[in-house]
């Protein structure tokens, strides 16, 4: 009779290395792709951030997918690319879903977060995603009407 060797249990890499330890392809599989970093924001007087539901030009609001996420920064000027390196200086844009967010201040990523239902399709089954709920700046894109469409101060 002969002895199996016990499986090695995997230790998911989130729960095993810092952010900036990530390699750029975990880094970037922590995006649920909920879209909502890509809503528009506006800032009042008072430094307040303010979340509109106006999405993007780029974002595809039937999968919360950027439509041209490689060039993405070449069309839209003030698109934030968050890195390890600017997560700081970026924080108020991120949701407190975001995992890169969750991560940073010492949480779990959550029960329906695709690296943990192994779903690319989970964050829109749970709710979290901006499919369904935003419009695009397309077809609002006029930024003095966008504080019709505030959904969240932060």
């Amino acid at each position: 009779m002969s002895q199996t060797e016990p499986k090695a249990i995997e230790i998911p890499f989130w729960h095993s290395k810092t952010l900036d330890q990530m390699s750029e392809k975990e880094w970037e599989s922590l995006c649920d792709g909920c879209g909502r970093c890509c809503l528009n924001k506006l800032i009042d007087d008072n430094d307040q951030v303010h979340t509109t539901a106006v999405a993007c030009k780029l974002l595809d609001l039937e999968t919360g997918q950027c439509r041209d996420y490689v060039h993405r920064r070449a069309q839209v000027h003030d698109c934030i690319q968050f890195t390890p390196e600017t997560l700081n200086e970026h924080y108020a844009w991120l949701p407190d879903s975001c995992a890169y967010r969750l991560l940073a201040e010492g949480y779990e990523l959550p029960e329906w977060h695709p690296l943990v239902t192994g779903d690319p399709g989970s964050t829109r089954k749970a709710g979290f995603s901006v499919c369904g709920m935003a419009v695009s700046e397309l077809e609002w894109p006029d930024p003095e009407e966008w504080h019709e469409l505030i959904i969240q101060e932060e």
